[in-house]
């Protein structure tokens, strides 16, 4: 059983990366809701076979195709989904955790990194904050990772844009709070996802990750959207400018 949130009936949700993975479980949760999501990914097939999977919802999701390192791109998209109305909740999920070393890393690639992992989270809060204010309320809410907090190998440039996404979710709190727009941070653990699966697909990393949780159980991507739904919904009317952990207890 999962729970209901009335205040999420008919609001307007755009969701980033939402096309697999932990972005899907989020579509799929406020499809669920009763909310109009938009969702946007550059992963065509999986994100068409989403929005046919949910197709039959009185709400089925709207697949738009952008790509969120392309800052005009992501002006039009916007302006596109803004003509029907301002958007209650934004869900910036997407991000690339592409492993690398120091050794290797090039100003093109940092700049690429910064571009998938944070710079977009900035000018898509950019881009719903007018409407939200002139309603005068909303929440935002960014996906940060647990990985900086307990600094996994090869993944410096990540792990700096996740550290930063943080410190932004705070400052965008402030400014915004004034206008009724509640800003936070979901910070995943090692959630069980196709692409995390392939990274960690021998038995002996599992049971690395287990062994450092407090809960001896795998997260699953419903785990995550579940908390993205209290957070979008008014039951967490008073919770901005904070980081909310669901990792098991990673340590």
């Amino acid at each position: 059983m999962s729970a209901i949130y009335p205040s999420l009936a008919g609001k307007r949700a755009v969701v980033t990366g939402g096309g697999s993975g932990i972005g899907a479980a989020v579509v799929e949760a406020f499809v669920q809701q009763g909310s109009q999501v938009f969702f946007l990914d550059v992963a065509e097939a999986e994100s068409e076979e989403l929005s046919a999977r949910l197709s039959k919802a009185n709400h089925h999701p709207r697949y738009i195709r952008c790509d969120l390192t392309d800052l005009p791109a992501v002006q039009r998209t916007f302006e596109q989904i803004l003509k029907d109305g301002a958007i209650d909740v934004l869900v910036n999920n997407a991000a690339n955790d592409d492993r690398h070393q120091l050794a290797g890393i090039t100003p093109e690639y940092w700049d690429q990194r910064i571009a998938v992992n944070l710079r977009h989270m900035l000018f898509c809060a950019q881009a719903v904050a007018p409407g939200m204010q002139a309603m005068g309320h909303g929440s935002i809410i960014n996906f940060g990772s647990v990985s900086w907090h307990i600094a996994l190998p090869d993944l410096v440039i990540y792990e700096t844009a996740k550290a930063g996404i943080e410190g932004m979710t705070r400052a965008l709190a402030r400014d915004l709070g004034q206008h009724g727009i509640r800003v936070n941070c979901v910070v995943p653990g090692g959630v069980r996802t196709p692409r995390q699966m392939r990274l960690w697909q021998n038995p002996q990393e599992e049971a690395r990750i287990l062994d450092q949780q407090c809960l001896k159980l795998r997260i699953e991507p419903r785990d995550v959207a579940a908390l993205v739904l209290f957070l979008a919904a008014d039951d967490s009317r008073m919770c901005t400018g904070h980081e909310y952990f669901v990792d098991a207890g990673w340590r």
